[in-house]
């Protein structure tokens, strides 16, 4: 009998490769941005609040702000990290 537990093991190890993937994939087009035939891999665009948003009660600010920048670097790492889930 198969442990109710092995899928969600399964489903984080592929959000966490998921996660390393698009960082790593974004660190190497941040590189490549300074090398001109690379450039391309840091081509994306970024979506998100510009300007954070700021709720004051009194006692407690809280300031609320999410900006996502998709490269396509980010992608190919996010395809990478895929494959190497299949592969494991």
């Amino acid at each position: 009998m198969a442990s109710p537990f092995g899928r969600n093991k399964n489903a984080w190890a592929l959000v966490l490769l998921l996660l390393v993937g698009i960082v790593l994939g974004g660190f190497v087009g941040s590189l490549a941005d300074g090398i001109s035939y690379l450039r391309w891999l840091n081509y994306g665009q970024t979506f998100g609040l510009t300007n954070p948003i700021t709720l004051d009660l009194g006692i407690l600010v809280v300031t609320f702000g999410l900006t996502l920048k998709i490269s396509l670097s980010g992608i190919l790492g996010a395809i990478a990290a895929i494959v190497i889930y299949r592969l494991l």
